[in-house]
């Protein structure tokens, strides 16, 4: 049984790490036209779904603090989704790259309900478990 002592230790977290890389991957390959619009714009959310998990794991001093970083990071991942929803419309990623991704976002988000409801086990400052909360 092992400790998460670091914002790194989270499922969530390394989840969302990994999809924004992907995303990254994924829209290099976007028409140069959609550089500074759609490009931008999905990988500054995708990012900014695991920055504010960082911010929100910094803050659980404060459950409501805790509570709101981790609400910006859901607000994110669902604007994500509708990057990505553009990104097939204009037949920039395919209809297997789209499904996964979503998926990905689909359970990133479920996570952070999950966290978001049960926030005062992360913000105690007791020993948290991988085992007990498999976030």
């Amino acid at each position: 049984m092992s400790t998460i002592r670091f914002h790194q230790d989270l499922k969530v977290y390394q989840k969302s790490f990994e999809t924004a890389q992907l995303i990254f991957e994924i829209s290099k390959s976007f028409p140069k036209e959609e550089l500074y619009s759609l490009t931008d714009q999905i990988r500054r959310s995708s990012r900014s779904v695991t920055a504010n998990i960082s911010e929100a794991w910094g803050k659980r001093k404060y459950e409501k603090s805790f509570i709101a970083k981790l609400t910006d990071s859901e607000g994110e991942a669902r604007e994500t989704q509708t990057w990505l929803q553009f990104s097939i419309a204009c037949n920039y990623i395919n209809e297997e790259q789209y499904e996964h991704l979503h998926k990905q976002y689909n359970q990133i988000i479920g996570m952070l309900v999950n966290m978001m409801s049960q926030s005062e086990k992360w913000c105690s400052f007791s020993p948290i478990t991988k085992e007990g909360n498999n976030l």
